[in-house]
């Protein structure tokens, strides 16, 4: 208790917190899934796949763009169901893996854990010295370290901002609004700089709130932790009672928790992981890191704190995937194959075929008979289309009243047209119909629909 009231000082109404400077084997692993991260992150709206850039939500102009497969509006029941399957995964791992997501591979946690509390660090020192610096009177030197901090951290806001922006309105557009007069980009300028504000007050203000007020994850978690979930947790089997280390006193019957609070220290939250699971824990492991070092210089056994299971603290049971793990996993995997199957049927061109309205079949001089239809093509590829529409039957006709063979880049076009029928090919009042929409000799399209005639 005394240590996590060391690492709050109190200042203009809230509590802030100063974590230690984390160290160790597992600091090492999340610094290099931060490194990976990051270079996706920045790169995947510079990367450009068949011509479009290899991530875009453009919820603006409802296009979707990943790994150079276009969705457009008419894809929306695929984008709502990729947006399942991550929310089902995300709840899948929990269920697993407790908030491991968070502590390493959340963007707000990457940013603020491996780029701004870093330069935090660099400029003004470990907890300890960035603890006396805000708690002394104004000076230059205070001013000095201050200013530049703030101006780094304004810095990278603007360029966060700049890449959010990327992701929304696309490279391109992001690209314009730089290069081009601002009169033209008003809306877009301002949308930089209240983006780079809103970064900036996250990372140099708000900071872990995010993760203990604002983000719902971190309420979602206690409804799908149970106790064969592996959660960052104190042995207190092992640990309890503690007991300080001094010469000459004899502590064999004590736990080998010496109490040192560096686990406290260390974590970006505040919490003391030796009270159990808790809402601000994001599993970041700087706690098992801290608490090896000392496990060490005492020669005891590593992972007093560590990936545990209630089950295991508890009753010393090993860990295994429970029933829960196996159902979400299972759904998992039937929403990954409908999805899969999906995007396997889905053709570059969508088209749509209805008889027109208020129209009736029509009987032709020589005995034919015909319907009249519209037809709307829809172009998904960012590429113009040369096509040609016709009947999948040889010996059908159609007769265009509106008629087209270039279809733009994700745009569409109409057709109008009197598909022509031979009454032998007739089955009876309604007849199933398919037309074929070619490009370069090859079917990009299908679409099906009825045609009406005389009941035999």
């Amino acid at each position: 208790m005394i240590a996590k009231q060391q690492n709050k000082e109190k200042s203009k109404g809230r509590n802030f917190i100063y974590p230690k400077k984390p160290s160790g084997k597992l600091y090492n692993y999340r610094k290099w899934v931060s490194y990976v991260l990051l270079l996706f992150l920045f790169s995947a709206p510079l990367v450009k796949i068949g011509g479009e850039q290899m991530v875009l939500l453009n919820f603006i102009e409802r296009k979707f763009v990943f790994f150079g497969l276009i969705f457009t509006p008419q894809d929306f029941y695929l984008f709502a169901l990729a947006m399942l399957i991550m929310l089902i995964f995300i709840v899948c791992f929990t269920v697993i893996l407790g908030r491991l997501f968070c502590g390493w591979i959340c963007p707000q946690t990457i940013f603020m854990e491996m780029v701004f509390r870093r330069i935090e660090y660099w400029i003004e020192g470990d907890a300890n010295q960035q603890r006396k610096l805000d708690a002394q009177e104004w000076n230059a030197n205070k001013i000095f370290k201050k200013v530049t901090k703030h101006f780094l951290f304004l810095v990278i806001s603007f360029f966060i901002s700049n890449m959010f922006l990327a992701y929304i309105i696309g490279s391109d557009q992001l690209y314009k609004i730089m290069t081009e007069p601002i009169s033209q980009h008003v809306s877009g300028f301002l949308s930089i700089w209240v983006f780079t504000f809103v970064f900036y007050g996250v990372f140099s203000y708000v900071r872990e709130v995010v993760c203990t007020v604002i983000c719902p994850y971190g309420r979602l978690q206690g409804v799908l932790l149970d106790n064969e979930t592996l959660v960052v947790a104190y042995d207190e089997t092992r640990g309890e009672p503690r007991a300080f280390l001094q010469k000459g006193v004899d502590t064999s019957d004590k736990g080998d928790c010496i109490d040192c609070g560096l686990c406290v220290q260390v974590c970006p939250t505040g919490i003391d992981i030796r009270k159990g699971t808790q809402l601000e824990c994001v599993n970041c492991t700087a706690c098992i890191d801290s608490c090896n070092e000392v496990m060490l210089k005492i020669n005891k056994p590593k992972n007093l704190i560590g990936f545990f299971s209630q089950e295991y603290i508890k009753d010393r049971k090993p860990f295994k995937l429970g029933l829960r793990a196996y159902g979400y996993t299972a759904v998992l995997f039937v929403v990954l194959l409908v999805f899969s199957s999906l995007i396997y049927k889905r053709t570059d061109v969508e088209t749509t075929v209805l008889r027109a309205s208020g129209t009736t079949f029509q009987t032709r001089p020589d005995g034919s008979i015909s319907n009249l239809y519209n037809a709307e093509l829809i172009n998904k590829t960012n590429k113009d289309i040369k096509f040609v529409f016709k009947s999948n039957n040889p010996d059908d006709k159609i007769e265009f009243i509106q008629k087209s063979s270039l279809l733009p880049k994700e745009g569409s076009t109409q057709v109008a047209f009197f598909l022509i029928k031979k009454e032998k090919n007739l089955t009876g009042f309604k007849t199933d119909v398919e037309f074929e929409i070619t490009a370069d000799n090859k079917v990009v399209s299908k679409a099906k629909t009825t045609f009406f005639s005389q009941p035999k």
